[in-house]
């Protein structure tokens, strides 16, 4: 699974994004067991803004694309109103309270009952969100959404964004290791949007018997809809209420698709202190391939190794299965532009910076998924004009199966030369 800029020490999606999600304060957090399964390793600013959601969803029936949103009567964020999603394309509303987007997924839940009411409002300091306890008499399930976007007005321009770029990616098979996913299934929308439905746990290794079902909807307006459900009113904590969420698929694509959420979005204000882009401004680099960064990774691998297995991302991230004849070992890598604003959280006092500016940071730790005597090697490096390259074995072919041989294919060495390679110069 790929590395997270800010998750060097924390387990990866419980995972990949602790130091972002410790942010968000609620009890509920996206689910990080699922999506760092997924993969997404998209660079650091969009992660950063995913992972201050709550989390996810359940569904419900669909209004019209004019439909309006449920709001409350009142209260401290200014007088009861309905938006039009029609409305709010030429102008925002002033603003969502926490109950607005509370109410508005209750109205958007199946009948039944309801409590356990959390949320956030659009003007917050974190996006939007709700969180309620749903019981349709067959048990008590929390169910959660998220709402924020992806990229400003500014960044989407006429019509440049793609949303499969952001969208929330299935995992490839492993063969032979176990998957954090009983279903997964992305399709693009006939609006443009891209969704992602999937049904797994909450742990990718089974620990629990709770279940983590969800959809993602990223718009080609670059707003995000992040719905989850899980089978217990709690998402970790409690036994399981029920065999599985209440929710179906098709009810968690209706919710995530429903044209309320977006209206929230787009009163969503620019963050404070964000200055707006200018004209001039080229913006951040672009991510490197994810099949460049294979063939690249392929190519720096020491003699005697065999890749039995390859994968990884459109961009940013991917991996190799090697076999040196002693058992399979997974190396992972991300390789990731304009990092260098988060590099002092990144590399701490034990580790060195080589002559040429160049940060390097060791770690040897147990794996991050779960598998039974799995260890994780990495070396994590950070070039003088931000660019970063971290490279990770383990002795397993899959984070999430148990170990199969006592240490990594490649060694600390190995691993610290794959990762200083002045290939991987040519990406950024």
């Amino acid at each position: 699974m790929p590395i997270e800029p800010l998750e060097h020490d924390a387990d990866p999606f419980e995972d990949r994004l602790s130091a972002a999600l410790r942010q968000a304060g609620g009890t509920f957090d996206t689910n990080r067991a699922a999506l760092a399964a997924a993969g997404q390793a998209r660079g650091r600013r969009l992660r950063l803004r995913r992972a201050a959601f709550v989390g996810g969803a359940a569904g419900l029936a669909l209004v019209g694309v004019g439909g309006a949103l449920v709001v409350s009567s009142g209260g401290s964020q200014g007088p009861s109103q309905t938006a039009s999603v029609a409305a709010s394309r030429t102008a925002a509303p002033a603003s969502y309270s926490a109950d607005d987007v509370i109410r508005t997924l209750e109205k958007l839940l199946p009948k039944g009952r309801v409590s356990g009411r959390q949320g956030r409002g659009s003007h917050e300091e974190l996006p939007p969100s709700a969180l309620v306890v749903y019981d349709d008499g067959k048990g008590a399930a929390a169910v959660s959404v998220g709402l924020d976007r992806v990229l400003s007005g500014a960044e989407t321009g006429d019509g440049g964004f793609d949303p499969a770029g952001a969208a929330m990616r299935c995992p490839d098979a492993v063969p032979g290791a176990q998957s954090a996913f009983d279903s997964c299934r992305t399709e693009k929308l006939p609006d443009g949007s891209v969704l992602t439905v999937y049904q797994g746990y909450e742990y990718p290794d089974r620990r629990t018997d709770t279940k983590s079902w969800g959809a993602e909807l990223v718009t080609s307006a670059g707003q995000r809809v992040s719905v989850q459900e899980w089978n217990s009113p709690a998402q970790k904590g409690q036994p399981v209420s029920r065999p599985e969420p209440p929710l179906s698929p098709a009810q968690l694509k209706k919710l995530a698709s429903a044209p309320q959420w977006r209206a929230v979005i787009d009163a969503i204000p620019e963050r404070a202190g964000k200055p707006a882009p200018a004209a001039s401004d080229a913006g951040p680099p672009p991510a490197p391939s994810g099949k460049a960064i294979q063939q690249t990774l392929a190519g720096l691998l020491p003699k005697g190794l065999e890749v039995v297995a390859r994968g990884g991302q459109d961009t940013e991230f991917a991996y190799v299965v090697v076999d040196d004849g002693k058992g399979e070992s997974y190396v992972q890598i991300n390789v990731q532009p304009d990092m260098s604003d988060v590099a002092g959280q990144l590399y701490g006092s034990g580790s060195e910076t080589l002559p040429d500016g160049t940060r390097v940071a060791t770690r040897q730790g147990p794996g991050e998924k779960g598998g039974q005597g799995v260890v994780m090697w990495t070396v994590d490096t950070m070039r003088q004009g931000g660019e970063r390259v971290v490279v990770s074995a383990f002795n397993s072919g899959s984070q999430e199966r148990a170990a199969t041989r006592p240490e990594p294919a490649l060694t600390i060495a190995q691993l610290r030369e794959i990762a200083l390679s002045p290939k991987w110069s040519a990406m950024f």
